[in-house]
């Protein structure tokens, strides 16, 4: 049986420890900020990169191109290995068309060799939790189809909820209008939206204040979680740690979750939800 390297893009905003441990290719998308581009990541800068941002910095975001999925996985194939690739959800990034796009021009110069690509559907730690999971399952010994089944049974299963602090990111991103975005942050209304089925941000309801909103993510984990399966959870977060870790307490406190693993909001996603987005990932009964 041919062996296989998992390869993914930086919309997992998996750091590069867990890259490393999880022994995973990454494809960065890219952030313009400040009148650079710069690869998307988790690790380098950061914290200043949300500094800008309160400072009224504006970033943009481009998607991966087929180029940028070739360079990293023909020399994977040249190497004698399969590729499954997982990508950011193709209802928030074109970086899944591109995936397809190179996969099938790289078949025709590798066809002793096969490219899976799985669309997400998720973002940020979501996207790094089903990724997470997908290793989980390599590393137990499923073969490359065994794995891409896996995944295309159990991706919709990966619940996201999440919170941000300041409504004129989603404004800007058209998720909602500026008399909504004018009056919710004069009342300190918080929105608690998801990824649905399709992949997009949904708005789901507004709780009052940033307490009521990270209990709102937590009771999410009670109501879909599944027993057993929610030993493991993730948190992102747009640079407000300590929220993140109240999240944490009140998951392994209230619902008996084992682990928990933060991190970072990158910067591309972070353009789009601001400072103080806080993100709960987890296996569930439905999204």
């Amino acid at each position: 049986m041919s062996h296989y390297r998992i390869v993914t893009d930086s919309g997992c905003d998996l750091n590069q420890a867990m890259i490393d441990k999880l022994n995973i290719s990454l494809v960065p998308l890219t952030v313009n900020f400040k009148g650079a581009a710069q690869p998307d990541n988790v690790d380098d800068g950061i914290s200043a990169f949300y500094d800008g941002l309160r400072a009224g910095e504006v970033a943009t975001t481009s998607a991966i191109n087929p180029t940028g999925w070739e360079e990293k996985i023909e020399p994977i194939l040249a190497a004698g290995e399969d590729v499954l690739v997982i990508t950011f959800s193709s209802g928030l990034s074109t970086t899944y068309q591109s995936a397809v796009i190179a996969a099938e021009e790289l078949k025709e110069k590798y066809p002793e060799h096969t490219v899976r690509v799985v669309d997400s559907l998720c973002a940020s730690l979501g996207q790094g939790l089903l990724v997470w999971y997908a290793c989980q399952k390599r590393d137990a010994g499923l073969s490359l189809d065994e794995l891409t089944a896996w995944l295309e049974d159990n991706k919709l299963h990966l619940c996201h909820w999440f919170t941000v602090d300041d409504l004129m990111y989603l404004k800007r991103g058209g998720r909602v209008s500026a008399a909504t975005a004018l009056v919710g942050t004069m009342l300190q209304i918080k929105p608690v939206l998801h990824v649905d089925d399709e992949g997009h941000l949904i708005n789901v309801s507004k709780v009052r204040g940033r307490k009521a909103s990270i209990e709102a993510l937590a009771k999410k984990l009670g109501e879909l979680g599944l027993a057993g399966e929610n030993s493991t959870v993730f948190i992102s977060h747009g640079d407000c740690i300590e929220d993140a870790k109240l999240l944490e307490t009140i998951v392994k406190e209230r619902y008996g979750v084992q682990e928990v693993i933060i991190g970072h909001v990158g910067a591309v996603i972070g353009s789009h939800s601001g400072p103080g987005t806080l993100a709960l990932f987890f296996l569930g009964s439905k999204r």
